[in-house]
């Protein structure tokens, strides 16, 4: 298949190198000097060049806020057949995007990314292809994810955010949570250490996708379970409530699958 990755950052690079030898690859970023270290893929600055290649299939690879800008950007140049692709994390506002242009497309989300997990082992890694998508969409996606062992899932692009608030929202404000409270210590213990690596990567993304996680719509109703469990937990330690405490450990262990002391 010919396929064209516009934006040639982390995950953008990732796709090329992933599919260049299975695939006629084209690359394409208004910053030519990424495009140099790339090999068996073609190298595009100019809109003309992809209207020459004629592509199959684009995957949409920039940053989530440029996403719809660059889908518009280029679709002057694409035929008419060529299948759209986004990898984006929020879904938000995407399937009206694409039911407006009226055009086939497969929306993905290869749910890691350079901070967290290495690209070149990701057996315990997830995707999830959204089910609204055009079906030979979806088939190339879940042949190339299966290939890398990926989990998969197919959600609906509701499903999805819904998901995503969950997933990815709890865990991003319950790390600024310890980042805004935390002091440098000379000599922290291993839980610190490990909340400091996870808070570290996390504060290396980029500020866009962070506000756009959290500004999810299915967002708010799970940071406000953060907020009422960590109420409840200042009250125990303020009456010095042993059992109440000891109770809501237990809770802790059954939510995260661990047994009872």
């Amino acid at each position: 298949m010919k396929i064209l990755v516009i934006g040639a950052g982390n995950m953008g690079a990732w796709f090329v190198e992933s599919l260049c030898l299975e695939h006629e690859i084209a690359v394409f970023d208004i910053d030519k000097r990424r495009l140099r270290y790339f090999f068996n893929t073609h190298r595009f600055i100019s809109f003309e060049q992809i209207d020459a290649f004629h592509p199959q299939m684009l995957i949409n690879a920039v940053s989530l806020q440029h996403t719809v800008a660059a889908f518009n950007d280029v679709l002057p140049y694409l035929p008419e057949e060529c299948i759209l692709s986004d990898i984006t994390s929020v879904k938000n506002g995407l399937q009206d995007y694409y039911r407006q242009l009226g055009r086939r497309f497969v929306s993905t989300h290869p749910m890691f990314g350079p901070t967290f997990a290495s690209l070149k082992e990701l057996k315990t890694q997830n995707a999830v292809i959204i089910s609204e998508s055009d079906e030979e969409g979806k088939r190339f996606f879940r042949d190339f994810y299966a290939s890398l062992h990926l989990n998969i899932y197919e959600y609906t692009f509701a499903q999805h955010d819904k998901t995503m608030a969950y997933s990815l929202s709890v865990p991003f404000a319950s790390t600024m949570v310890f980042a805004a409270c935390m002091k440098h210590q000379e000599a922290p213990g291993t839980t610190f250490k490990k909340h400091l690596d996870i808070a570290s990567g996390l504060l290396s993304e980029n500020d866009y996708l962070l506000s756009e996680v959290l500004l999810n719509p299915y967002t708010l109703p799970q940071i406000e379970k953060i907020h009422d469990k960590l109420s409840a937990l200042i009250e125990m330690i303020r009456t010095k409530d042993t059992r109440a405490l000891h109770r809501f450990v237990g809770e802790l262990r059954e939510n995260v699958g661990g047994k009872e002391k």
